[in-house]
């Protein structure tokens, strides 16, 4: 039992090609929140960032890692990570990135919140939630993602998109996660949706979200273009399904 009174708590660092960034994390972590353990799922990064967990993972038992054959994206890593916690019993999952843009002293507060809570996302859009060293390109890029987001699913989060973020393993188990196939960042809006959807406490905190200082964004057109596919075709399913509901209860 942590002393956070959430019973065992697992941090997933997804990762590839992360070597200079994973050492810094790790270590802001485990200063921050002692009592977690920490999962690294590498897609078997070509610049031996596999190697370097493993490193870290014999020097401190709190660390484990999870060796994935090959890049299948940011979904794919965290539907396995979670299957990973649920076989290990553990209570929470802690979504976090590895290259620096998340903060360890946020992740203090998410976990705080979600004594109270099944869901907690670290929100950049709320009050309190800051940006640094974001081109305003890229602001404005995620504000208008989000805007676009709430208003067609009808989801009343201010940041559905961002992937810093912890669920208690109950939650997980009511969002059929069997049925989840969207990646990138794409990914956390579906999990955030389907939270909506089954009825779950979730609550936003303030984080302060800082641009990575090294290695390159794995933010690309690609990434965006799906996002923008899937919000668009889950709002018409919706607003079909809401239609059909009215016209039912017309007749």
């Amino acid at each position: 039992m942590s002393s956070t009174g959430l019973g065992k708590v697992l941090v997933v660092i997804p990762t590839y090609n992360e070597r200079e960034n994973l050492p810094l994390i790790i270590a802001g972590v485990r200063a921050a929140a002692p009592d977690v353990n920490i999962l690294v799922a590498d897609d078997n990064s070509p610049d031996g960032t596999g190697e370097v967990a493993d490193g870290l993972a014999a020097s401190d038992l709190a660390v484990q890692v999870l060796h994935r054959e090959t890049k299948a994206g940011l979904g794919a890593a965290y539907l396995e990570a979670f299957q990973w916690a649920k076989d290990q019993s553990f209570d929470v999952v802690v979504e976090m990135d590895a290259d620096g843009s998340h903060s360890p002293t946020d992740l203090v507060k998410i976990l705080a919140a979600l004594t109270h809570s099944d869901v907690v996302l670290g929100s950049r859009w709320v009050k309190g939630g800051r940006v640094v060293n974001w081109p305003k390109s890229r602001e404005l890029l995620s504000r208008g993602g989000n805007i676009y987001t709430r208003l067609w699913l009808g989801i009343p989060l201010r940041d559905a998109t961002g992937g810093f973020r912890a669920y208690r393993m109950s939650a997980l188990n009511k969002m059929d996660l069997a049925k989840v196939e969207s990646q990138g960042y794409c990914f956390q809006v579906d999990m955030a949706w389907r939270a909506v959807r089954c009825g779950l406490r979730i609550t936003e905190v303030p984080i302060t979200f800082l641009e990575r200082e090294i290695g390159e964004s794995k933010m690309n057109q690609a990434i965006v273009k799906e996002a923008l596919w899937r919000v668009t075709q889950w709002g018409l399913a919706k607003r079909s399904a809401d239609l059909k509901r009215l016209l039912h209860l017309g007749s």
